[in-house]
């Protein structure tokens, strides 16, 4: 491709394309003749951003433009690139008069545009790393912008960049380091110590702290060199490229000792009455800050409210069982097999048991065990007594919610609901939390209709569950294993000549039974736009009572939630069924109450069920999406192209979770956006909306063996 430069008449005709200047009367002349004095790859990369920023605002754009040849001059093009999207930003935060400061203000952001270059952005690493976190063991934590790096024990507050080397990459690495050293004060105990009893004997509390910190880094990265030993690697690597002092001679005993697996906290504290006068302590690029009073003051809360969502969720599972066992009292005490608290490099696994018979522990049910165990170091018995009815105040057990329909009444906008990013396609970046989404109960409807849907369906839901049943997998013959039930006469014979020829023999001489055990987690997005009204909805309630009369049988976690929307301030998603909910009368009725609401903007509901998918513990993840047509809302940008480039974008960001997302639809035309939303083989489109019910049933079975 020819790279001389752009002719003015070339120039002029774009930027008057681009600013739309017919009928915003914006003058161009002058930036033509600056634009045509630029060399080729400058021409097209003010043209590529005044394009880009065009389509948030033509004034915002035509500024940027004016201003980027002198941009050019003093930085690199990636931070002239990041001075536009951070103009289009506040835009979309502020309004025209914020964004046009910033474009104003060159000078100021390249103060920082060097930093920024190279250095590792919260919103562009946040992500990666949450998922990542997520994965790790322990209590499941958020992600916030903080003045510094620093937990809570439930929260870890990071900065708005990391930027303390020379590359993008190495900064990222920093960034992570320092969440994993985070999440280890919460997984290991640095955070279960009252700092009026551990510091404030000394002179000076604060250089306490300082020390404590110290002794605490080291003891935790001996915990994350046995965890994560790759990371660990990259760690020692980034402390040396920063120049991170190294360790005093007084500390090296110190040292040896708090890096035993069965080193605790208190190990700390007694070196530290040893420590505490003697070198200043060695700081590590990565162990972040420590605030022991705002975690103390977290832990003290969070112990009483975990106590008692732990106590009301026996409490349901006790009704459970005597429910199960017809007049039977529900039972007063659970045991629990639990890791040695002595030991903190032990697995946190955790088994709840009735009568030494083990217990199914819901994964909600599970991190508060879990939660209980990383503050205490062990679950007191009277915490396995199921609570009274009543016993707890309601503040206690659930978190605080807010009436989503008070937001048309002016009570309040955005307090309380989820913001989510939407993709641009016109800008080719996020617009960053530019959806507001509420989760919202569906009413009870009349049961009625499930029972006639299971008399309408009787001969087919019989043969479906017979058919799931075979899902659940066979036993397997496991051959040449070190012990099992029987002989592995092959493996005999091969070993046996091994032996006569002077080979050592192998113990791998045994045969087992292995039963597969299904790992499934599945996510059902149910359109409850306006226009499934009628029978498209009818069709869509007996796909879900059908699929779930099956996966009771199958045993396969699954929720189900609609979503619906009108502009980006209200995107809904409606709980139907969560994961750790049982197929009841009260989600039945809820099946039986799904009715039309609005559009079809599905972006953000996407990234909100991948949010919950997340937060589910499964090998296999899948967003099974049921939809009558493609996205739409009654914000004219976001149909056609805008709505399908976003959508496509929520689900890539899905895969990149480890997601398998699939569409099943009766729309007609959609073969011309499906392909290129979800990818050739992902969707199936319905000639038929009577035959949903039947193809829901097929394609879950195919998807998950």
């Amino acid at each position: 491709m020819s790279r001389t430069p752009l002719d003015a008449e070339t120039i002029a005709s774009r930027l008057d394309e681009y600013l739309e200047v017919e009928f915003t009367f914006i003058h161009t002349d002058e930036l033509t003749g600056v634009l045509a004095g630029l060399p080729r790859d400058s021409q097209d990369f003010v043209l590529q951003w005044t394009r880009r920023a065009a389509a948030t605002n033509t004034e915002l754009a035509f500024q940027f433009a004016n201003r980027a040849k002198e941009a050019l001059r003093e930085v690199d093009p990636d931070v002239v690139a990041a001075w536009c999207l951070h103009a289009m930003d506040c835009y979309d935060t502020a309004g025209l008069q914020a964004a046009m400061a910033v474009v104003r203000d060159l000078e100021g952001f390249v103060a920082v545009g060097h930093q920024r270059a190279a250095g590792a952005v919260y919103d562009e690493a946040v992500p990666i790393l949450l998922p990542f976190l997520q994965g790790l063991e322990g209590r499941r934590l958020k992600i916030e912008r903080g003045e510094c790096a620093w937990t809570d024990g439930e929260v870890i507050f990071l900065p708005d960049i990391v930027a303390r080397l020379d590359n993008r990459d190495d900064n990222f690495q920093l960034f992570k380091a320092t969440v994993v050293h985070l999440w280890a004060q919460t997984r290991y105990g640095t955070l279960n110590v009252d700092p009026d009893q551990a510091f404030a004997g000394y002179p000076d509390a604060g250089r306490a702290q300082g020390v404590f910190h110290a002794l605490e880094t080291l003891r935790l990265d001996a915990r994350i060199a046995s965890e994560l030993p790759g990371l660990y690697r990259r760690m020692r690597a980034l402390s040396a490229a920063l120049d991170d002092p190294p360790l005093p001679d007084a500390w090296r005993a110190a040292a040896d000792d708090l890096r035993r697996p069965q080193a605790t906290v208190r190990h700390s504290l007694d070196w530290l009455a040893r420590l505490h006068e003697g070198d200043d302590p060695p700081l590590r690029c990565y162990q972040g800050q420590l605030d022991p009073a705002a975690a103390w003051a977290a832990r003290l809360q969070r112990v009483e409210r975990d106590r008692a969502r732990l106590r009301e969720s026996l409490r349901v599972i006790a009704n459970e069982i005597a429910e199960g066992r017809a007049g039977r009292e529900p039972p007063q005490q659970f045991e629990i097999e639990q890791p040695d608290p002595e030991r903190p490099d032990m697995p946190l696994q955790v088994e709840l048991s009735l009568s030494e018979q083990p217990l199914p522990i819901p994964d909600r049910v599970r991190q508060q065990l879990t939660s209980i165990l990383l503050d205490l170091g062990g679950i007191p018995p009277e915490y396995l007594t199921p609570a009274g009815e009543g016993e707890y105040d309601p503040d206690l057990l659930e978190e605080p919610s807010l009436n989503p329909d008070d937001v048309w009444a002016g009570t309040y906008h955005e307090e309380g609901a989820y913001l989510y990013n939407e993709w641009d396609v016109k800008r080719q970046a996020h617009k960053k939390n530019w959806c507001v989404l509420r989760e919202i109960d569906v009413p009870a409807g009349d049961t009625l209709f499930y029972r006639d849907t299971l008399a309408k369906y009787s001969g087919f839901i019989h043969s479906l569950r017979r058919t799931f049943e075979i899902l659940r997998g066979e036993d397997r013959l496991l051959k040449r294993q070190s012990d099992g039930e029987d002989i592995d006469i092959d493996a005999l014979v091969e070993a046996w000549g091994d032996v006569h020829v002077g080979l050592e023999m192998t113990d791998r001489l045994f045969t087992r039974m292995h039963k597969e055990e299904r790992n499934i987690a599945v996510m059902f997005m149910v359109d409850m736009s306006g226009s499934t009204r009628g029978w498209i909805n009818e069709a869509e309630r007996e796909a879900l009572i059908l699929l779930a009369e099956a996966l009771n049988t199958l045993g396969d976690r699954y929720a189900i939630y609609g979503f619906s929307g009108w502009t980006r301030k209200r995107c809904e998603a409606f709980r139907i069924k969560d994961f750790d909910e049982p197929w009841n009368e009260r989600v039945i009725a809820r099946v039986c109450g799904i009715e039309p609401k609005d559009y079809t903007r599905m972006g953000a509901p996407i990234r909100h069920m991948v949010e919950k998918l997340r937060q589910v513990e499964a090998r296999t993840k899948l967003l099974v999406t049921l939809s009558d047509g493609k996205p739409d809302d009654y914000d004219l940008e976001y149909r056609g192209q805008y709505g399908i480039e976003d959508t496509r974008q929520a689900l890539y960001e899905a895969r990149r979770e480890g997601i398998h997302a699939y569409c099943i639809t009766i729309d007609r035309e959609g073969q011309d956006y499906l392909p290129h939303m979800y990818g050739a083989a992902n969707y199936t489109v319905l000639d038929d909306v009577a035959k949903l019910p039947l193809k829901v049933s097929d394609i879950y079975r195919r998807i998950t063996t």
